[in-house]
């Protein structure tokens, strides 16, 4: 299989703020850092992917209430003008406030690093409670406070109800008390059609954030299908399967995005695009049949608060990621194989042995260190969830289990390391 270098750009935007006191100082974190990425040619249309196929016999539902969908193109006018018109209103836009402490070398101490990193939503989904949104998970990732923002301009506040960083993919939550009756009226829910059907050389239409000014318009065509690409960053790989290639221009805050066929059904969502110089139309969105039951998933979970340091869970293990490339050369489960446990800790108790490999944490796919941490984060001490494991059978290979652990507190860790 020949593939070619070329470098991509997570799709959405960063800028930099300057707020709070005279002793924190505020710079730039680039959530979208240039990724070097191996673009591989995926097997030809016919021969679609294990997984695709897995996703397309599962039935997924997701939940809806009195939000009306938005309303779908009619076969004789399925002009641009047409599928803008009807699906805008199921847009949102994303704005993702973090904050880092970071050292200060020179005098001491530590400072605030402040960001806001801007990508878009699709409205899909809304329960009893809440209205849910689908986007990246990297539009959300390290999120101090999110906000949405709807058609009519109208803002809110946001969580994230449950997040997929193996496929970037994400779900946050608004609380339907929290949206004014307006624009309860004005906003919708997308239509999502089967990406089996989609057809090379279709026209598409992409909507997103582009550049944080705004919802904005752009079209083309379905470029390629079941395309593949690995993505390195930070030395970590990561592949992404199952994407569609369109030549719609997608930019920086179009992560998240809907990629919409002429009668307005989201077919993928926006995610990643070719950034190397000289390299244009090459944009990916993941397809419907990959994420649906992915989202349906997240949409399912409990939406939870990030808790304090001192009340956060803890497992009491040491590990090392299982990558996208070392699961290849070795034939390996991806997630973290356990280097360490402690004697005493809630791992040890519930039965986690050196060289398991997590690759779930009550219910939700952990792929790296970093998914294990930031799960943690919305835990506390106490609480009983499931591990998925695979542990090394007697044949040489990897058999999958569950096992129950009741959390630890990391207060109360600390205390006894003082």
């Amino acid at each position: 299989m020949k593939k070619k270098g070329f470098a991509f750009l997570i799709a959405a935007v960063t800028i930099g703020t300057a707020v709070g006191s005279t002793a924190a100082l505020y710079a730039n974190e680039d959530k979208d850092t240039q990724l070097n990425i191996a673009a591989a040619d995926s097997a030809d249309e016919d021969t679609d992917s294990e997984s695709a196929d897995e996703s397309s016999d599962e039935s997924v539902s997701l939940p809806t209430g009195e939000i009306e969908k938005a309303e779908l193109a009619d076969e004789d006018n399925t002009s641009v003008e047409t599928v803008v018109d009807n699906t805008m209103a199921t847009l949102v836009s994303i704005t993702n406030t973090s904050v880092t402490n970071v050292e200060d070398w020179f005098r001491g101490g530590t400072y605030q690093i402040q960001s806001q990193s801007l990508g878009t939503g699709v409205i899909m989904g809304e329960n009893d409670t809440e209205l849910l949104i689908v986007t990246n998970n990297h539009v959300v990732a390290d999120a101090s406070e999110i906000t949405v923002t709807f058609v009519d301009e109208s803002s809110v506040s946001a969580k994230v109800k449950g997040t997929d960083q193996a496929d970037d993919l994400a779900v946050v939550a608004v609380e339907l008390s929290d949206i004014d009756s307006d624009t309860l009226s004005q906003i919708k829910i997308a239509n999502v059609a089967d990406s089996d059907d989609v057809r090379v050389g279709e026209q598409v239409v992409a909507i997103g954030n582009a550049l944080g000014y705004g919802q904005s318009v752009t079209t083309g065509i379905v470029s390629a299908l079941n395309r593949t690409i690995t993505a390195t960053d930070e030395g970590s790989t990561v592949t992404f399967d199952d994407l569609i290639q369109t030549d719609a221009a997608i930019n920086p805050g179009n992560s998240g995005g809907a990629l919409m066929n002429m009668q307005g059904e989201v077919i993928g969502i926006n995610s990643v695009k070719a950034g190397e110089s000289g390299v244009e139309g090459m944009g990916y969105a993941i397809s419907m049949t990959k994420a649906l039951p992915i989202i349906e998933t997240l949409m399912n979970r409990e939406t939870r608060d990030e808790v304090s340091e001192e009340d956060m869970a803890y497992l009491g293990i040491t590990g090392q990621d299982v990558t996208s490339d070392v699961s290849q050369l070795y034939s390996l489960p991806e997630g973290v194989y356990v280097t360490a446990v402690e004697d005493g800790s809630p791992a040890a108790e519930a039965g986690i042995t050196q060289g398991m490999i997590i690759t779930g944490f009550d219910s939700q796919k952990v792929s790296s260190l970093d998914d294990l941490q930031n799960l943690l984060q919305y835990y506390t001490g106490g609480e009983e969830v499931t591990l998925t494991v695979s542990a090394q059978s007697g044949n040489g290979g990897y058999e999958e289990q569950e096992i129950q652990i009741t959390l630890g507190s990391r207060g109360d860790y600390l205390k006894q390391q003082q």
